[in-house]
């Protein structure tokens, strides 16, 4: 063949073309394979993705629900809380007023004791007094008679005229005493 012959018929069949019976062969066989995935395999895709989607979606409604339940748990734990500081104020106050009305008790004790104790002693002062004045008399109507006594020279030895002297003496003495006062 002659070389024009041959490039006239290369340029008749064109490489990117194919011939037709191999553009059937791979059409029908194209169709054979993409029948069978469409069959087998895309309802498995299908169906990963759909329980995919709904474990992400059953995922998300079991983080909105534990969200949710989280929220009245935080709600319920603050109200607690409130509840729980209101009451702990409550008891101290309690306590404070408790406290101050056991102080006012204890000082009103203490305060009567105190008169108590001041009632008594002035009592016992006086009760003192009376017995130091009592022996005082005595003591000074027996110096008294036995210094009158020397001076006389005699003994003045009976007892109700001492006695008398004696009161009388010491009255005159404590009205003189009242009357520099």
């Amino acid at each position: 063949m002659s070389p024009l012959l041959h490039i006239a018929a290369e340029e008749a069949q064109s490489p990117l073309v194919p011939p037709i019976p191999e553009l059937v062969i791979g059409l029908l066989a194209f169709v054979i394979v993409f029948g069978f995935l469409a069959k087998k395999l895309l309802p498995n895709i299908n169906k990963v993705l759909d329980e995919r989607r709904e474990s992400i979606e059953g995922g998300i409604e079991k983080a909105e629900a534990a969200q949710t339940e989280a929220q009245s748990v935080l709600e319920q734990y603050k109200a607690q809380l409130a509840e729980a500081r209101h009451e702990a104020a409550r008891l101290r106050q309690e306590a404070q007023e408790q406290g101050a009305t056991l102080i006012a008790e204890m000082r009103a004790e203490g305060q009567r004791q105190r008169e108590e104790i001041i009632a008594a002693g002035h009592s016992q002062i006086a009760a003192d007094r009376k017995a130091a004045a009592s022996v005082l008399r005595q003591d000074v109507g027996k110096l008294a008679t036995d210094l009158a006594g020397k001076l006389v020279g005699e003994s003045l030895e009976d007892h109700a005229r001492q006695s008398r002297v004696i009161d009388r003496f010491l009255d005159d003495l404590d009205q003189k005493a009242e009357a520099a006062r």
